[in-house]
This record gives C-alpha cells, sequence and structure tokens, in this order.
C-alpha cells in the first residue's frame, strides 16, 4: 500500500458513511505536500515528462507573452509600478522566458508550494531583485498588471456527478478490498446542486460529467486579488453546450502519465497527473459577476497568431537561420490546429482597480 492509499484509507475510514467526494481526492492525488503528484515539486514536460504544454514547444510563447506585457502597459498609459503576475509558475521557465524578452518590468509569482518556490528561485537566479514570491492572491500588491496563468485551472479539483434518468447524483470514492471505487449518492452540497441545476437533463442513464466549484472559488478570488489590469488564461476547455453535449457522455476527467492517458482516474494515485476540462461559460460567468470584463475568448492559434505577427513581419526579406526556424517551429507547435493551436482557449479579462 502507497503513502497516499494509506492517507486515502485513513480518510475514508474517519470519513461518514466511509467516502470521500472525488474533489476532496483530487486534492489529496495532486497536492498533498509530500505523496500528491505535485505536492514535492514541479513534474518534468515536455517529451520526456508526462505531458507537453505550450511552454515546452520553447522559448517564444514567453517572448509573444512579453509582447503582451508590454502591450498592455502601453494601453494603460506606462503607468509605474507595472507588474507581470503569475500563478502555477511551475517549474519557472514561462517566468525565465517572460524575463529574457523583456528587461523593464517586474515579476511575482503566486507559489503556495515551497519545493516549487526553492526550484524557480533557483531558476531564476539569474533575475535575482526583479522576481519575488507571495504565497496567495489576496497576498500580490495593489499594482497595474497583466497576470499570466497558464494550465493552471483545468488541474483544480473537480466532483463528478452522474445522470440516472431521473436525477442528477454524486460519484463518491469508498474503499472496497483495498481498491478505490466510485458508488453514487445524492449531492454533497447546495452549491454543488445549484450548479448542477443548469445540466441537460435529455441525456442516457449513465451519463458522467464534472463540475469544477474549486475553479469558480479561484475567479472569485482573481476578482478581489488588490492588483488591477489585464489578466491572461491558456487552457484547454470547453463552452458550458460543447462540456455537455450528449455525446461526451464520459466526462473530460483522465490520467496523464508518460503522455498516456486513460479514464483510470483511481489508479496510482499521487503518480499521475489528473485533469478536467475548463468550463469557460461558467469562469467568464463568475469573472462578469464580480466585477470584471470579457476582453478575448478564442482558440489559441488565432490568438497567439495574431500575437506573432509583428515578429513574424520583421523576418521578412531575410532568410532564416537555424535559431530563427526553430523558432518558426515553435510557433507552428503553438498555432496550427493540429497542435496546440486548437486544443487549448485563451480567455482574456481586464479587471478594474
Amino acid at each position: 500500500m502507497s503513502p497516499l492509499h494509506r492517507i486515502l484509507h485513513d480518510r475514508l475510514t474517519a470519513a461518514l458513511d466511509g467516502r470521500l467526494t472525488f474533489a476532496e481526492v483530487m486534492e489529496l492525488a495532486l497536492y498533498h505536500p509530500q505523496h500528491g503528484y505535485y505536492g514535492p515539486g514541479p513534474r518534468r514536460l515536455g517529451r520526456g515528462g508526462d505531458f507537453f504544454t505550450a511552454v515546452s514547444t520553447g522559448p517564444l510563447y514567453g517572448r509573444l507573452l512579453a509582447a503582451l506585457a508590454r502591450q498592455v502597459w502601453q494601453e494603460m498609459g506606462t503607468p509605474g509600478g507595472f507588474t507581470v503576475i503569475e500563478q502555477g509558475a511551475h517549474d519557472g521557465q514561462l517566468a525565465e522566458d517572460v524575463l529574457g524578452a523583456q528587461s523593464e518590468l517586474p515579476y511575482v509569482i503566486v507559489e503556495p508550494n515551497a519545493a516549487c518556490e526553492k526550484v524557480q528561485q533557483e531558476k531564476l537566479a539569474a533575475f535575482a531583485g526583479r522576481v519575488r514570491w507571495v504565497q496567495s492572491l489576496a497576498d500580490l500588491p495593489a499594482c497595474p498588471a497583466l497576470f499570466l496563468c497558464n494550465e493552471l485551472p483545468d488541474a483544480m479539483p473537480v466532483h463528478r456527478v452522474r445522470w440516472d434518468g431521473r436525477e442528477w447524483g454524486e460519484l463518491y470514492v469508498v474503499e472496497n478490498a483495498g481498491a478505490f471505487q466510485f458508488v453514487s449518492r445524492p449531492l454533497s452540497c447546495e452549491r454543488l446542486a445549484h450548479e448542477v441545476a443548469r445540466l441537460p437533463c435529455d441525456l442516457v442513464a449513465g451519463y458522467t460529467t464534472e463540475i469544477g466549484l474549486a475553479s469558480l472559488d479561484w475567479m472569485s478570488a482573481l476578482a478581489t486579488a488588490p492588483f488591477h489590469g489585464t489578466i491572461y488564461i491558456a487552457d484547454y476547455g470547453f463552452d458550458e453546450a460543447e462540456l455537455y453535449d450528449p455525446g461526451r457522455s464520459t466526462g473530460t476527467l483522465r490520467r496523464y502519465h508518460a503522455h498516456q492517458t486513460d479514464d483510470r482516474v483511481l489508479e496510482e494515485l499521487g503518480g499521475c497527473d489528473l485533469t478536467a476540462h475548463v468550463n469557460y461559460t461558467r469562469l467568464i460567468e463568475t469573472a462578469e459577476a464580480g466585477g470584471m470584463t470579457r476582453r478575448a475568448y478564442e482558440h489559441q492559434g488565432r490568438f497567439i497568431g495574431r500575437l506573432g505577427l509583428p515578429w513574424l513581419g520583421s523576418l521578412d526579406g531575410r532568410a532564416p537561420d537555424a535559431a530563427t526556424q526553430a523558432l518558426l517551429r515553435q510557433y507552428q507547435s503553438l498555432t496550427h490546429p493540429a497542435f496546440l493551436g486548437r486544443s487549448f482557449r485563451v480567455l482574456m479579462l481586464d479587471k478594474p482597480a
């Protein structure tokens, strides 16, 4: 029995009716300080890791976001104290790419995990004095800013719910003969019931999906954080109508390991990444309820494609050298629909002071 399995066993033994919501299990599996997937520190990404991100393609992504930061700063009238803020900085690679592409703007990383912060500090040692760390959104400075978030809400805990042909129930985790499994019971809280009331009912019995209460809490916290300016969120997800399409009957919850993915989300807990697609409709509604306005929402390929046009224009008339050819390949990976261009979406929000 692995250490995390033992922890879950003890939690289930102590829990009411011997069950936990999947959101509780996912929180432990990903973020337990010693035995969670992300708890001990950043995981290896890219070809040698479990999954591939926009940051993994190379430094062009960070360079383009640095250009976005300068653009937002100029739109705001080049105010003093303008800061680039990042949450979900992982090993610090995106921060390094952004900082390396611009020399004038300070950088703040929101990082509650001490092990991740240590890795980030080591990676960003060359930028000492320009980078600082805070533990939460509430600790951010009251400054004009561009807030960056690349692939974070998809890894926030979700509740699993199932339609039985008459009503929605919640899938809880129990232990049976040493193995974890799902059982359907009534919904765990009124807030979940409020979200479930939005779901369609003309679905086949057994239709299963996810509700991301944690991502909505995060968006509400962003709305009340002290900074003002523009928020950039890039992640994979759907509009609500796409997310709850009748053909998506098993939901979007998946585990990832060594670039392989499946739906065996209760196996090897702590050793695999767990993700679910973002409900962008509810994120936008929550942002707007908090006083923010939608600035852009589209496929990453279209957004990054436009953002990169000035850089592409600067190459006209020049034969690309090996370094430029590598950047062009990164640009194609970021924008082409067959790669990351269509599977990821970008949401930009304007946040008033």
